[in-house]
């Protein structure tokens, strides 16, 4: 196969992933009629889909009693869309800021009072963590935002910061389903965490937190987070503790996952099967520091293209989940990403092997902070980065891959997609005429 054709089909792979996920198709399948409810029909939500969301509600619901519908939705800046009677609110991602704070505690005021005729739809998705940042009593929204980067320097995984977002948060970890009682909450999500937990997703607004103040601290004493001192206070105090379960206000909840990074990557490896190559699923949950999953994808592909196993050529290897990049004292000096930094390793761990190609990328079409959705390589790739007089190895500690595909002219550019089912890895192992041969 040659390098153009290698390169269009694993963007055909990952169109194909973005495609399965979008709340047009994902959300109408889940919501109740209108006809059928009595009472007023509230609809909140955050994250890097939920205005994408707000839209396919209002455009299912439009054929009768949309003007019962009203509500407030709020996502990352340049991902809005229009929409008649839910409000679209842009803030920032992935550190927040004053507009998320505004929108946040709006969106508290405008749950509050309601019957238990009333419903409030929820609408969920990677991102909510930060467009939603209402601090704690006694917290400021600098507090929010220096935990939030050092979080995001630490080295942990979303879990774990998101375990303790909960924790100084007035409306995460189950607090606006508690706002809501004793209307019914119909909480529509889409996952961008490894294993789905809905509890994980935007830091669970909608659901019961079974973690304490002592498990997040916990976690900032393992990776060594420096936390502003009354967010520390708090913690110790246990002030912050979440609604747990058995809470009687969240008895009316119904949580649904709508899309999952798992079904992104069966639409993918249906188009690749249909292009004629095997196609296998590693994982939709994998963790780790981005650059050593880089290389531990490198080993696996050469084991494939030069033994033949564990699968045999052609064939495509598909794998989701939610890397990290742990940032140390000066080295980053780069535009980074989790996938392109995951990309960058695993092409200087293949080496220009002939017959690999991949690409990795974030379905939102953001990878880090960059309006970048990732980037692709190739067996080309490092020479032409030598010729360039881009270092490989230099460019990876320095956390630039950005900077380094995009000098190659390598960069995966897609706009806002207005979904969000975490990251999308797909290498692509052409078949060879020996085997056995390192």
């Amino acid at each position: 196969m040659s390098t153009d054709a290698a390169r269009a089909l694993l963007k055909r792979l990952f169109d194909a992933a973005v495609a399965s996920a979008q709340p047009s198709r994902c959300v109408p399948p889940h919501l109740p009629e209108l006809a059928g409810l009595r009472g007023r029909v509230v609809v909140v939500g955050a994250g890097k889909a939920s205005a994408a969301m707000a839209q396919a509600v209002e455009q299912h619901w439009r054929g009768g009693g949309l003007e019962r519908v009203s509500g407030l939705v709020v996502t990352r800046y340049g991902h809005g869309v229009t929409c008649e009677r839910i409000e679209i609110v842009e803030a920032a991602h992935p550190v927040p800021d004053a507009a998320g704070q505004a929108a946040a505690a709006r969106m508290l005021r405008l749950v509050h009072g309601l019957s238990a005729d009333d419903l409030v739809l929820c609408l969920i998705s990677g991102g909510g963590s930060a467009l939603l940042p209402l601090p704690a009593p006694g917290l400021t929204l600098d507090d929010k935002v220096a935990v939030n980067r050092a979080l995001l320097a630490s080295g942990a995984t979303i879990a774990e910061m998101n375990g303790v977002r909960r924790h100084l948060s007035a409306i995460k970890g189950g607090r606006l389903a508690a706002a809501c009682h004793p209307a019914r909450v119909l909480g529509l999500l889409i996952s961008d965490v490894p294993g789905d937990d809905p509890i994980d997703i935007a830091s669970g607004p909608t659901v019961p937190d079974p973690t304490t103040c002592a498990d997040a601290l916990a976690i900032v004493r393992r990776h060594g987070i420096g936390l502003p001192a009354p967010a520390q206070q708090l913690l110790a105090s246990g002030r912050g503790e979440s609604v747990k379960p058995g809470d009687p206000r969240l008895a009316g909840v119904e949580t649904r996952i709508v899309a999952a990074p798992q079904q992104a990557l069966e639409a993918a490896a249906a188009v690749a099967r249909e292009a004629g190559l095997g196609a296998y699923i590693l994982g939709d949950a994998i963790e780790g520091e981005a650059r050593e999953v880089g290389r531990v994808l490198a080993a696996i592909a050469r084991q494939v293209a030069n033994r033949g196993q564990p699968f045999a050529p052609p064939c495509v290897l598909l794998s989701g989940g939610e890397t990290t990049v742990t940032l140390r004292g000066g080295e980053a000096s780069g535009r980074g990403g989790r996938n392109v930094e995951c990309l960058l390793a695993l092409a200087i761990a293949l080496d220009g092997h002939p017959r690999i190609h991949a690409l990795a990328a974030d379905t939102d079409g953001v990878d880090g902070s960059e309006e970048i959705a990732g980037a692709i390589a190739g067996p080309d790739t490092l020479a032409r980065a030598w010729a360039l007089g881009l270092p490989p190895c230099e460019r990876l500690d320095a956390h630039d891959g950005h900077g380094f595909f995009g000098a190659l002219g390598d960069a995966v550019v897609t706009g806002p997609t207005r979904t969000n089912v975490n990251d999308f890895r797909a290498l692509l192992i052409d078949a060879g005429t020996a085997a056995g041969v390192d």
